[in-house]
């Protein structure tokens, strides 16, 4: 049975037993603590912890998820991949164990063809190699859903399992619902290990699903396995997890989940391509098992890749974006390490979207797109492994040379400024005869990651934990009164201070707030939040941030200016208005620069991000190419026309369905609720679903500066503007210039720019002649530097201080004919210059030189040392530079003494 028939029998069952089919969410996950959509549930968790109240009573999904925590164990064995989907179906206070087991038994077990009495069709399952697990723990036991498995069912005693906590228990890792768990699985025979069940071998009994009974309301949650329970749920819940993967795996009886319909084309493709054979092997032992495992991790990172820039992610060196970059780099390096250098993605997507299509028709249809998006990426990696494999070459010369392994300060800051991944690094060393400190560099990267880590937690949800929002929300989401008002009287609902709940806070005292209403807006969509004071008896708080940690909670993050802010009391929100005002002509200028793009690129130019601010906005977008002049121009002048013709801004809350049939834009990665609000700006020229603030007429934006367009990665572009106020001043300044410039030119303003550019061209031709006469006269002066060379036993050295230069080249070409002028004797050049008042240097040597065991590269490494930076180069000649011209003769005389001691 293929993937695309598995996916429609499971929603054709579960659709038929009365559940609401509901399509797979984005990749891109709403919760701003992850990046992405890494299990089933995800979509439904509000309705699980009661914060949104779900539109049907049950559900059917087969959810798109990507996880990369394990990306390193990707290929090596048949549980990892980053890219899976989620078969769920869900109860929300609905049926409960009772029909759970049951149809979940029935849909394995019917057969394909149906069943006589209902026509309900099934995967046909050996209903003997089918086994079970319960949650069974000490006194705790669920007995509920041992009987129905065994009374109900029908499933023999010794095939349901009871197994604990670690195993068969559900909680979220915090306060809220929780409950026991049942699984189902299936023996792939005795081929794949020992008799006995899944207790006994996992890898010949393998988990399809996962049936999640929520039960229990838990107050107190330290680990998975060590909880508090303080009651029983309201309504009981069910969630449920199959793989489709590996189901796919038993059904088209194939080894692993690399090898099902959706990506073993990818995989015999890439061998195609590499000329070798894939075995299928897991044995570490086998010849075959390098290759094996990087053509499974290839088929693995392009599909996900597939996915990813299909759900509109972007690669970037933040969030997701970061991520993509690294999978689609992995697959050019495995490639590469197989042996083929040219580029290849192109190819191996376009055989991820066939076999993908049936299931997502989207990478069909926005597939040149991805493409696109996925070749210069691809083309700007094999630039990067290009430079940064000359860099590479000269560390590797270096540790050669002085018996040393590469460092891992070095690997790492290949790895960090080039991009050069450190598996390169590792293969192309091994390859020289040099080992790489990779314990170093596995440190360094370690480093790195906690430094991010620290520096991006919290802009969301500060340093409370997110249970304490939780608790906050408790079922009554934030009402914001900012689309009508600018000040709202509410009450204090909670304070946090240090990420600690508190029941007052005092005058000095840095404070997260909570009111029951507010006029603030909570940065989203783009926008920037709002600022201003919240004041009440007594006290008076300065807000700075609005941010939502967790969906509808608005939390309002400043100073306690005066008083004493106690939780519960009445207090008055006011916003800056003039602040809200200029953001609000910054947002709906970002709609019409997002419209304005459609007309000038075409609808390819889809939004990737916005920011905006009082005064300016900046709007990133797909595009594959930079927009020439007259794109820009037009773009400006289309916004700024339809600000002229001051259309009417208009907002209207509707269904979901209305409005997709309405033609409204939706934004990848934005999770969107049943009821949405759509601003229109001149009808449906500019038509999007936004929470935002607005103007209410296109007039009140007053003008729009674009400052720049530049690329901001792969296939993304990024506009700039000043709206407003800012964009008058912008003008006025240049204005300004202008003025001052056919003043200083003496020519009128239409002919600034020829008289500059002919002043430029002046200028350059100066340069050029200033350099020719310098090299010039240093090429003179080689005649009688020769004769200033140093024997340092039975080398000949010459270190010399050439002064001002106007840059490594002029060394490097005096360095080069010195050496010829050297002949057959054994000689090293070392030069040192100085240029924009940093000191460079260059060493050369002879073959003779060299068979004495001196290493050009070596030198200037030891001379950059002394000059405060560093450098590199080949045995024959190799350049670098330092921070202090002052320590040049220390430099060169360093040289000298290496030689001696060298020789």
């Amino acid at each position: 049975m293929k993937t695309e028939d598995i996916t429609r029998t499971w929603y054709d069952y579960f659709a038929a037993q009365g559940h609401e089919r509901v399509p797979s969410a984005s990749l891109i996950s709403p919760d701003p603590s992850v990046l992405f959509t890494i299990a089933g549930m995800v979509p439904f968790i509000p309705y699980f912890l009661g914060t949104e109240k779900p539109p049907y009573d049950r559900a059917v999904s087969v959810q798109k998820c990507i996880r990369t925590a394990d990306i390193e164990e990707v290929g090596k064995t048949a549980r990892h991949g980053t890219f899976f989907q989620m078969c769920g179906n869900f109860s929300f206070g609905d049926y409960f164990k009772e029909k759970a087991i049951p149809m979940a038994w029935e849909l394995l077990t019917t057969s394909p063809d149906g069943d006589p009495e209902t026509g309900r069709r099934g995967f046909g399952l050996d209903p003997e190699r089918l086994w079970i697990t319960v949650y069974e723990e000490g006194e705790e036991r669920d007995d509920e859903a041992r009987r129905i498995w065994e009374d109900v069912v029908g499933v023999p005693r010794e095939r349901v399992i009871g197994t604990g906590k670690a195993d068969n228990y559900w909680n979220t890792g915090q306060p809220g619902p929780g409950g026991p768990c049942s699984e189902i699985y299936y023996d792939r025979g005795p081929a794949y290990g020992a008799d006995g069940g899944p207790a006994v071998d996992e890898t010949r009994f393998i988990e399809l699903w996962n049936l999640v009974f929520m039960e229990e309301r838990l107050s107190e949650v330290r680990s998975k396995t060590d909880f508090d329970v303080e009651g029983p749920l309201d309504r009981k819940n069910i969630d449920t997890g199959l793989g489709l993967e590996r189901l796919a795996m038993v059904l088209q009886g194939v080894e692993n989940m690399y090898e099902t319909d959706q990506v073993r084309p990818v995989l015999d493709r890439a061998a195609e391509l590499a000329g070798v054979t894939y075995t299928s092997t897991e044995d570490p032992a086998d010849p075959n098992h390098s290759a094996d495992v990087r053509l499974r991790m290839i088929a693995d990172h392009v599909r996900s890749s597939l996915m990813l820039i299909s759900d509109g992610v972007r690669p970037s060196n933040e969030g997701g974006g970061f991520v993509l970059r690294r999978l689609i780099r992995r697959v050019i390096l495995g490639m590469r390490l197989l042996g083929v250098e040219e580029p290849i993605f192109g190819e191996l997507i376009r055989v991820s979207r066939d076999s993908m299509q049936g299931v997502y028709p989207e990478v069909a249809t926005t597939f040149e797109t991805i493409r696109s998006v996925a070749e210069k990426e691809e083309q700007s990696f094999l630039r990067t492994i290009s430079a940064g494999t000359a860099k590479l070459e000269s560390a590797v010369s270096s540790a050669k040379s002085s018996g040393t392994s590469l460092s891992g300060a070095d690997a790492f800051a290949l790895h960090d400024t080039y991009g050069f991944p450190i598996d390169l690094t590792l293969e192309m060393a091994a390859e020289a005869g040099v080992s790489v400190d990779e314990g170093q560099f596995r440190a360094l990267m370690a480093e790195q990651r906690e430094r991010a880590r620290a520096d991006a937690k919290g802009k969301k949800s500060g340093h409370a934990d997110t249970a304490l929002y939780q608790q906050l929300l408790a079922g009554r989401p934030t009402h914001f009164t900012g689309y009508t008002e600018h000040t709202t009287e509410s009450r204090v609902r909670g304070l946090l201070v240090d990420g600690a709940s508190v029941d007052r806070a005092s005058a000095g005292q840095e404070v997260e707030i909570v009111l029951d209403a507010t006029p603030f807006y909570a940065e989203a969509g783009g926008q920037a939040p709002d600022s201003g004071l919240i004041t009440g008896d007594g006290f008076e708080l300065r807000v700075t941030d609005v941010q939502s940690p967790i969906g509808g909670l608005s939390v309002h993050r400043g100073r306690v200016i005066s008083g004493e802010v106690p939780v519960g009391a009445e207090a008055l929100g006011a916003i800056d208005v003039r602040r809200r005002r200029d953001a609000q002509k910054a947002h709906s200028a970002t709609h019409l620069i997002h419209a304005a793009l459609h007309d000038v690129l075409g609808p390819e130019a889809v939004q990737a991000g916005s920011f905006n601010k009082e005064g300016y906005l900046r709007f990133d977008f797909t595009a594959a190419e930079a927009m020439s002049d007259g794109a820009r121009q037009e773009l400006e002048e289309i916004t700024n026309l339809a600000i002229r013709d001051d259309h009417e801004v208009s907002t209207e809350v509707m269904s979901l369905d209305q409005a997709r049939e309405r033609g409204a834009m939706m934004l990848f990665g934005e999770k969107y609720g049943d009821q949405v609000r759509v601003v229109e700006m001149n009808g449906p020229w500019s038509r999007e679903l936004c929470g935002g603030t607005h103007v209410s007429s296109t007039a009140q934006v007053g003008t729009l500066a674009l400052l720049n367009e530049a690329s901001v990665g792969s296939g993304n572009r990024r506009v700039e503007a000043l709206v407003g106020m800012d964009a008058f001043q912008h003008f006025a300044a240049e204005r300004t210039l202008v003025s001052q410039l056919t003043d200083m030119l003496k020519v009128p303003s239409d002919q600034v720019p020829d008289r500059i550019s002919a002043t430029l061209q002046k200028l350059k031709d100066t340069e050029r002649e200033l350099e020719r006469l310098r090299a010039e006269q240093l090429r003179a002066q080689a005649g009688e530097l020769v004769e200033r060379a140093v024997d340092a036993d039975g080398i000949d050295v010459l270190a010399h201080d050439a002064g001002s230069v106007s840059s490594a080249d002029d060394l490097r070409q005096l360095a080069m004919d010195l050496r010829q002028r050297f002949g057959s004797r054994p000689a090293v050049i070392a030069l040192a210059g100085r240029s924009n008042d940093r000191p460079l240097i260059v060493v050369a040597t002879t073959a003779e030189a060299r068979e004495s065991g001196v290493a050009a590269g070596a030198l200037v490494k030891e001379a950059c040392g002394v000059l405060g930076g560093g450098g590199g180069g080949k045995p024959d000649l190799a350049q670098g530079g330092g921070q202090d011209v002052s320590t040049i003769p220390d430099a060169l005389d360093g040289v000298v003494r290496s030689v001696r001691a060298r020789s």
